[in-house]
């Protein structure tokens, strides 16, 4: 199980990630709506994940470079309160500037759109816990090179990717050809709530542990 609770984190966080209708599902549906044609929801699903998975992607990557030359304790004091930070500004200021994209966009703008929601999102933070379990190991990298340490962290992007794709696919073709977009008048809840708070939670389990 200590080898498995990462893998299970980052999948689940995938799944939570594509749930989040600001991740990208809503736009999809809104998009197949606008085209009148499910067609148009399957095709943006891939380009949101994959403008996600940049971003997260990018986190990785400066996660495996820190670790390279910085002292494990101090990534993860630096990221917990990074994360208590980005939770704080995202409940305060973050619902005030949203990134506005038109229905007639192309793929590559969608993508580029996901890669912005996703990292204004604070997306890639909240899976360090699970990052920092994999690409971070004692002695320090930079005395057994970071090769590794690389190889995992794409691992991990993926994985979290496929869950994210698998979670997004699922809600958009279900709110667009069966539940319809009524539901949100009537089951809404605060994911954004929800979101601030996985994040204040993580940055907290970090600065804890």
């Amino acid at each position: 199980m200590n080898e498995l609770w990462p893998w299970m984190v980052l999948a689940g966080l995938g799944a939570f990630h594509g749930l989040n209708p600001a991740m990208g599902w809503l736009f999809a549906v809104a998009l197949g709506v606008h085209r009148q044609s499910s067609a148009a929801v399957v095709q943006a699903v891939p380009a949101i994940a994959f403008g996600h998975a940049v971003s997260i992607g990018l986190v990785a990557g400066i996660l495996v470079a820190a670790g390279l030359f910085v002292d494990q304790g101090a990534v993860r004091t630096a990221t917990g309160g990074g994360l208590v930070a980005w939770a704080i500004w995202h409940h305060l200021f973050g619902h005030r500037r949203r990134v506005r994209i038109g229905m007639r966009t192309g793929l590559a703008g969608l993508a580029f759109w996901s890669f912005l929601m996703a990292t204004a999102h604070g997306a890639g933070l909240m899976i360090l816990p699970a990052l920092m379990s994999l690409c971070l190991t004692d002695p320090p990298l930079r005395q057994i090179g970071g090769d590794g340490s690389a190889a995992m962290a794409v691992a991990a992007v993926g994985v979290h990717t496929l869950a994210m794709l698998a979670a997004t696919s699922c809600v958009a073709l279900a709110v667009y050809r069966w539940v319809g977009l009524e539901i949100l008048r009537s089951a809404w809840i605060n994911v954004d709530l929800l979101w601030t708070l996985v994040l204040f939670a993580t940055g907290a389990v970090l600065l804890i542990a």
